[in-house]
């Protein structure tokens, strides 16, 4: 009864005569007054666009429920339904499997080196015909203390169109905080953690190829990396920590799964440091083992370029080869594989190849004078 009371039409005014007024004028006048009041207390202001009323009209209470089906149908309307899936939140990671990789087959890598591998070298190398790049190591702890010198080692010049960054860390929180960094402050294609260092200093604190006697540990930084970043995650290893003992064979189908989309195989362990050969029986032995989602690049010993053919010959399953101390004996190596031949490089040659490194160094460091 509510509900019809309040849409019957409004009754017609009386007429209010003013009962010390007798004159029917004035008694007009109160009636324009009062209707003029009643117009402006139920019907919107010239400048205000009333919206039509669509609802039903109800003439008896057997009609009220045409008014109830009308209101669900208007919100069924106005409300979204259920099945109606918002946009997805885009702050949200991709998964492991849906990032974008980076194909290294056949590219040309050159090797990120401590100290020696630095932007005004790497441009050097760049020049003579390098096609990846990847910054010096860098550790986790420096850059999130915010070092500006441990920092610097990440930048890269408009010239490394692939180039990529190298982290050592010793804990999952530590390497997961410093690449959400690295992706936020940096501009890279991806971001390699470095598995295999030997050095002491950053193998008593449990980084580098310490990592190697911790298979859980391994995981738990990959993981984090991987599923902190929409960057590409790889890893550099050695064959295992003491010699005669290696196991990066049977991890290397972990290494996939765990959310690294390439690794990089030194074939020596950490107690052999650089004696010895490497050996690329068992670096093709682990890439034949990896899955297909998982690329293996072999390193070491790579100093002309049939060395690089006879690797990628012998094992087809390598994506790639890793060049790293052949590139500082001759910066040329890079062009001698890209052109098949030996490159009797002239004295003139070198010097413009030091030119070169001198240039691009005062333009990257600066000059004593300054």
């Amino acid at each position: 009864a509510c509900e019809t009371d309040e849409l019957r039409p409004l009754k017609k005014a009386k007429l209010v005569v003013d009962e010390k007024s007798s004159d029917e004028g004035e008694g007009a006048t109160v009636l324009e007054k009062d209707n003029e009041k009643n117009s402006a207390e139920t019907e919107p202001a010239d400048n205000v666009l009333a919206e039509p009323d669509r609802s039903p009209k109800i003439s008896n209470l057997k009609d009220a429920t045409v008014l109830e089906k009308y209101n669900e149908k208007k919100s069924a309307e106005t409300e979204p339904a259920d099945d109606v899936h918002a946009e997805p939140d885009k702050s949200l990671k991709i998964h492991p499997r849906e990032k974008m990789l980076i194909d290294f087959r056949e590219k040309l890598y050159f090797a990120p080196l401590t100290t020696v591998g630095n932007l005004p070298f790497r441009r050097v190398c760049k020049k003579l015909g390098a096609d990846v790049t990847c910054g010096e190591m860098a550790m986790c702890t420096n850059l999130l203390q915010g070092q500006a010198s441990e920092w610097a080692l990440l930048r890269r010049h408009s010239s490394e169109d692939l180039f990529g960054v190298q982290i050592c860390g010793a804990y999952p929180d530590t390497i997961a905080r410093t690449v959400e960094l690295i992706e936020k402050e940096c501009t890279v294609d991806f971001i390699d953690i470095n598995m295999g260092c030997p050095i002491d200093i950053v193998v008593d604190k449990g980084a580098g190829s310490f990592l190697l006697t911790k298979p859980l540990r391994m995981k738990g930084i990959i993981q984090a990396a991987s599923g902190t970043v929409d960057k590409p995650i790889t890893v550099k290893v050695r064959t295992g920590y003491f010699g005669g003992k290696n196991r990066i064979d049977s991890l290397i189908a972990d290494i996939g799964s765990w959310g690294a989309t390439a690794v990089t195989i030194h074939g020596r362990s950490r107690q052999q440091r650089y004696s010895k050969l490497a050996d690329w029986d068992y670096i093709c032995q682990c890439a034949q083992k990896a899955p297909s989602t998982l690329q293996v690049l072999g390193n070491g010993d790579i100093f002309s370029y049939l060395d690089w053919n006879n690797r990628k010959t012998d094992c087809p399953e390598l994506s790639t080869c890793m060049i790293a101390r052949g590139a500082l004996i001759k910066p040329w190596l890079f062009t001698e594989i890209k052109e098949q031949r030996h490159w009797d490089i002239s004295s003139q040659e070198r010097l413009n190849i030091l030119k070169d490194y001198v240039r691009f160094g005062l333009e990257h460091w600066g000059s004593d004078k300054k």
